[in-house]
């Protein structure tokens, strides 16, 4: 038998659970252990006891899915639902912050590790040899030899790691600073407002971690140093160095023991007290955060909530919101993610999803008596989501009309939180309530009005929806009277927009010339109603999507296609749930597969490009290949802006802030992406979305970029490269000064005029959204429910289950 199974199969091969510590202290650190727990459990059950005044979510088969599915479902890519491995894997806090999340990965396991080593050693030491000696006679343990070592070795090599972690995550919030670590608030309520206790609470999280682990290795190296370094505790390697540093800086033996006692004492207090503080402070987010992350669904964003079954409209007491929003809201570890990437914050609108997350859980807890240590903010007086008043309005006083009214609802905000918090449908539900109150901008209210008369925000005739297509010399089939293949659904920015029609209608000559089967619904479509459900008039969105929802039943037809990402989200997403589940598809779905076969024969255009994605068919509906497929089939150089994809920035169109005025905004969101796209030397802005050719047209003009950069639609790209006779006069290319600085296209297209869409004035530089006359470009809601087709070309994942979720590109 050699020295090494000696070693490992000797019961002295262990450490003392108490050294040196007597009855009384041993009778002490129970009873204050039995009072750590216990108030541990009273805050943990205060917690819970407000999350049952809830309502339901209807989360139970997303959280059955979450635990029971593939652990790892979603982990290298996003899904609308979290899994086991995605908790584990800290997937959510790495995306586009990988060290942050590898620290946090540290950390969070690293803990896990020690919490199931003092498990273990609790199973040991106060059950094990307890009941074996009360009812053997001796005692029974486990606690030694192999076992001891890999214990050992592990928790070193796990306590170091969190260490590690911890000091980096430190050192990024105190040297590095990125701003979304600045707690300022995007709006100063009146008289004013500190979160230093907000900042301190921070600290004395990250100070009480690092304290206790750096105390239990304390603990570990005066014991061995105590022990003459008995030579299998090598296996703890951490303590060994340390104890040999200690030894080297002349700490004999004798001593060792009583600092060895001096720090059990210190991490014991501090390991009791922190479990204590859990429950009333920032440290929640280590059990809620896990929770809310099985509990969470961005198919929730993708097709809103219906209204609270309550008497009232809108949310106006705790009662109203459902657990998960009340879970959402203790969720919130202010890492400020959110906060960065809001457009609305960015222009300068009073609407940070941080802040508003923590005014509402700031003003459930103050209504429920919730004690929160030194995670609140201070003001003056008790105002807004500090007032006791259990009257006070949640949508105008503990958050502003303003605030609320900003949300383009981009989903942004939503993507980016690593903890699963759904702040759109929080906001959307307290928009309900201003709207039954009126309490809106009077543009937003004309628009309104005119969705409800005319079933369009331009207050235009339903006879007029389909006069674009009088410039075309073919007539678009009636799919109300013809069985078709492909039903369009066109959109009120393309059916209505002078701008915009010459678009459509080079869509349509596409699609005519490559022996597409498509038709339309003339008068009889309706906006798809997405913005308005977004603006929280829920009932015009059901007048709306009812009437679109008997149109289609009785139309002819086996698939749709949209122009509008709005539409196509509510399509795909939300009409399903009203009897019309079909395949959805965008436009650049369908040319990108017309082209890629040669359906549309093209010749190289040698562009230097940008593409802006579309909020609601990037970040909503994950098409994100289709419209790049598209260009490099024409070969176009794209350079992508650095925010792209499911990363996109947004328009500032959505949620209807397209019928509201933006006059007091610093810059708008249109402004900041356009500046984002002039800094990459290219000539073409390419877009996807109605709305945003309007959007971006003006921005263009204002920030003084339109001579340069040309807003296109991608459909112009494609007519431009197409080598059908028939087609050039659809072609819509860049003349002027940006004609001159593109590079020369050896397609034999010659070039046409300026696109309507990209030149056109408006009046005074501003886009229609801005007029305070009755709206003039609303667009309609958008329609989710489907996967990308693009799939086809871009993965062999198989997509996500739901209705009328396309698995191929258009046939």
């Amino acid at each position: 038998m050699n020295a090494f199974t000696v070693l490992t199969d000797s019961t002295s091969v262990t450490r003392p659970i108490f050294q040196d510590i007597h009855l009384i202290g041993r009778t002490i650190f129970y009873v204050l252990a039995a009072a750590a727990t216990v108030t541990f459990l009273y805050g943990w059950w205060r917690r819970v006891a407000k999350y049952r005044r809830g309502r339901s979510a209807g989360r139970g088969a997303t959280v059955r899915s979450a635990l029971f599915a593939n652990p790892f479902s979603g982990v290298h890519a996003r899904r609308d639902t979290s899994s086991v491995g995605v908790i584990a894997a800290n997937a959510t806090v790495s995306r586009r912050h990988l060290a942050t999340g590898v620290a946090h990965f540290m950390v969070f396991w690293g803990f896990i590790a020690l919490f199931i080593g003092t498990v273990i050693l609790t199973i040991d030491y106060d059950i094990l040899r307890l009941s074996t000696k009360l009812l053997l006679g001796h005692e029974i343990s486990f606690f030694y030899g192999t076992f001891y070592l890999t214990y050992s070795v592990i928790l070193d090599t796990m306590g170091l790691a969190a260490v590690l972690g911890l000091a980096y995550l430190g050192v990024r919030r105190a040297l590095i600073k990125p701003p979304q670590l600045n707690y300022a608030r995007a709006e100063d309520p009146p008289g004013g407002y500190s979160r230093a206790k907000m900042v301190a609470g921070d600290w004395l999280f990250v100070w009480g971690l690092g304290l206790i682990l750096l105390t239990g290795f304390f603990v570990e190296v005066f014991r061995i140093r105590a022990e003459n370094f008995p030579p299998f505790e090598v296996w703890s390697p951490v303590g060994w160095l340390g104890a040999r540093l200690v030894q080297a800086l002349g700490l004999p033996a004798s001593t060792s023991l009583g600092v060895h006692t001096f720090f059990w004492w210190v991490h014991a207090l501090l390991a009791l007290a922190f479990v204590a503080y859990i429950p009333f402070s920032k440290a929640l987010h280590i059990l809620a955060d896990g929770v809310n992350l099985l509990a969470h669904d961005k198919s929730g964003t993708r097709s809103l909530p219906a209204p609270a079954p309550v008497e009232h409209i809108g949310y106006q007491k705790i009662e109203d919101f459902t657990w998960k929003e009340l879970l959402d809201f203790d969720s919130c570890t202010k890492c400020g993610r959110c906060h960065a990437v809001c457009p609305a914050r960015a222009a300068g609108a009073p609407l940070s999803p941080r802040d508003l997350i923590l005014d509402l859980r700031q003003w459930v807890d103050t209504q429920s008596s919730g004690v929160t240590l030194l995670d609140r903010e201070q003001r003056p007086e008790a105002t807004g989501p500090l007032s006791p008043n259990g009257d006070t309005k949640i949508a105008g006083s503990v958050i502003s009309t303003r605030t609320l009214w900003s949300c383009t609802t981009c989903m942004a905000c939503v993507e980016a939180c690593p903890v699963g918090i759904e702040h759109v449908s929080t906001i959307v539900q307290l928009r309900r309530g201003l709207v039954d109150s009126g309490d809106m901008d009077p543009t937003l209210q004309k628009a309104l009005q005119n969705l409800a008369q005319q079933g369009n925000s331009f207050g235009k005739s339903a006879r007029m929806r389909a006069r674009w297509t009088k410039g075309l010399d073919f007539t678009i089939k009636d799919a109300r009277k013809e069985q078709v293949k492909y039903l369009w659904f066109v959109g009120d920015y393309a059916s209505f927009d002078d701008r915009l029609q010459e678009n459509s209608r080079a869509l349509a000559r596409l699609l005519h010339t490559a022996g597409v089967d498509f038709g339309i619904l003339y008068e009889d479509e309706r906006n798809a109603g997405n913005d308005v459900r977004r603006v929280g008039e829920e009932g015009l969105f059901e007048l709306l999507a009812d009437h679109n929802v008997n149109a289609l039943q009785a139309a002819h037809f086996e698939e749709i296609f949209t122009t509008d990402p709005h539409s196509l989200n509510t399509l795909r997403n939300e009409y399903p749930e009203r009897g019309a589940s079909y395949k959805v598809w965008h436009y650049t779905e369908l040319l990108a597969h017309l082209v890629e076969t040669g359906a549309i024969p093209v010749e190289p255009l040698n562009w230097r490009v940008t593409y802006h994605d579309p909020c609601y068919l990037a970040r909503y509906n994950s098409v994100i290949e289709a419209p790049r497929r598209i260009l490099r089939a024409l070969g176009c150089e794209l350079v992508e802006m650095p925010r792209n994809g499911a990363n996109t920035f947004c328009c500032g169109a959505g949620g209807g802030r397209i019928w509201m005025d933006d006059s007091y905004l610093t810059e708008r969101p249109s402004e900041n992406r356009i500046r984002e796209a002039a800094e990459l030397d290219v000539n073409y802005f390419v877009v996807s979305c109605p709305k945003d050719v309007t959007m971006y047209s003006d921005a263009a003009k204002t920030t003084g970029h339109d001579g340069a950069l040309m807003v296109q639609d991608i459909t112009q790209l494609v007519a431009a490269a197409v080598r059908v006779p028939e087609l050039v006069g659809a072609a819509v290319v860049a003349s002027g000064a940006a004609d001159a600085a593109a590079p020369a296209a050896p397609s034999p297209t010659p070039t046409a005029a300026p696109s309507p869409g990209a030149s056109a004035p408006s009046s005074g530089g501003e886009s229609p959204a801005r007029d305070v006359a009755p709206p003039t470009i609303a667009d309609e809601p958008s329609d989710p429910t489907a996967v990308s087709p693009e799939r086809s070309a871009s993965t062999d994942t198989e997509p996500a289950k739901g209705p009328a979720r396309p698995t191929d590109g258009p046939p």
